[in-house]
């Protein structure tokens, strides 16, 4: 069983929308997928009850309720964990316990850069990450690569130690997706395989993860 943690300490960067797609992906391909949604607003939780009636169904548990874990059938082999908006390392103790790779999503407002930077300069000190046990990737998410303001962000991104391990388009796919309760790796047409290749680097690395 593989445990993938989003996290970020700022809102509004894509975290739910990484991690439902995560999800989604490993169930399409025949993974037993588990989504623990560790936000009040239990966003995740929502798609993943309105995913519940189709093929690849991908299952909720409430990651704020205590015992969380136990919850966790014995068969899953994907756990996708959706951490709250504004955590820090110490919040993010306990799944960091069980988690193989770590991915923090980053928009490309400076904004979003600078509240990620004090982010990703705490989680580095997570004795969990300091000893190298849990690698963790940088997302550049949300991106529109013809532009300049994109292209910059990604620059500033790729100076860091911690890698960029990948970049997702601006788009309002995603959007449409998760009203339905599904992802873009459900569909295969010619646009949606432009968005599914985004995500090719992002599933190697976390092919190697542990």
């Amino acid at each position: 069983m593989k445990t993938v943690l989003v996290a970020s300490s700022k809102g509004g960067v894509g975290k739910t929308t990484l991690a439902t797609n995560l999800a989604a992906h490993a169930a399409v391909h025949g993974k037993h997928a588990v989504l623990i949604d560790a936000d009040p607003q239990h966003s995740s939780m929502r798609w993943a009850e309105r995913r519940a009636h189709y093929d690849h169904a991908v299952l909720p548990v409430d990651g704020t309720r205590k015992q969380w874990i136990k919850r966790i059938p014995e068969d899953t082999q994907r756990v996708v964990v959706d951490t709250p908006a504004g955590s820090h390392s110490g919040l993010l103790d306990e799944f960091l316990e069980s988690a193989d790779a770590v991915l923090v999503p980053i928009g490309p407002s400076a904004l979003d850069i600078e509240a990620t930077v004090h982010f990703l300069n705490d989680l580095a000190g997570h004795p969990q990450i300091k000893k190298g046990k849990v690698p963790v990737g940088v997302v550049a998410n949300r991106l529109r690569p013809w532009t300049n303001a994109s292209q910059q962000a990604v620059e500033v991104m790729q100076s860091w130690s911690i890698p960029v391990v990948g970049q997702l388009r601006d788009s309002q796919a995603y959007v449409m997706m998760a009203g339905l309760g599904r992802s873009i790796f459900d569909y295969n047409s010619a646009q949606i395989r432009e968005h599914q290749a985004d995500w090719a680097p992002l599933l190697q690395w976390l092919n190697r993860a542990r």
